[in-house]
């Protein structure tokens, strides 16, 4: 089992890039299926656009391997020796329909979760659950929003973020 951890960090660059947050997922997953020793005939992905295929078909672009997007033809990429396509199964909240998939979604859940538990813990604010919609998070940021231990964790191009800051810039006017 491996669990890819993207920071902070990593989309700002990509989004200051012109990546979007699902092109940096798509570019993960590849990544992921490339490292691969065994590979499987079958790769089912919870596609996190909700136009499934096409989130598969950028996992293949990304990827060295040669692989079919349901349905679709095959995209082979350059790879040393033949080698059989493997299936790609992308769907938008596939979570529900693949146990391997719900058992995927777990485990990043639970790996989110203890990453969450230890940011609160080294910056010392209890910052929620982390998710836009949690008005604890939006409330811990706004409020120690010049902290720089909690900003060194913060998504600049976060929508949630950029709303923060408007309303922050509303107090002042």
């Amino acid at each position: 089992m491996k669990v890819y951890r993207i920071t902070n960090d990593e989309i700002n660059r990509a989004m200051a890039g012109g990546v979007s947050l699902n092109g940096l997922e798509a570019l993960n997953f590849a990544r992921l299926i490339d490292e691969l020793n065994t590979l499987p005939k079958k790769i089912y992905l919870d596609s996190p656009d909700v136009v499934e295929d096409k989130f598969g078909i950028r996992v293949c672009l990304f990827s060295k391997r040669t692989m079919t997007v349901s349905g679709t033809s095959s995209l082979s990429n350059p790879v040393i020796g033949a080698q059989e396509a493997i299936k790609l199964i992308s769907e938008h909240k596939s979570d529900v329909k693949y146990p391997v998939v719900s058992g995927a979604s777990i485990i990043a859940k639970v790996s989110r979760d203890d990453e969450i538990e230890r940011i609160t813990d080294e910056v010392g604010i209890d910052i929620g659950s982390g998710y836009p919609s949690d008005t604890k998070t939006v409330n811990a940021i706004k409020k120690n929003l010049s902290d720089e231990k909690l900003a060194s964790y913060l998504r600049n191009r976060w929508k949630t973020m950029e709303i923060i800051r408007q309303s922050r810039m509303e107090d002042f006017i």
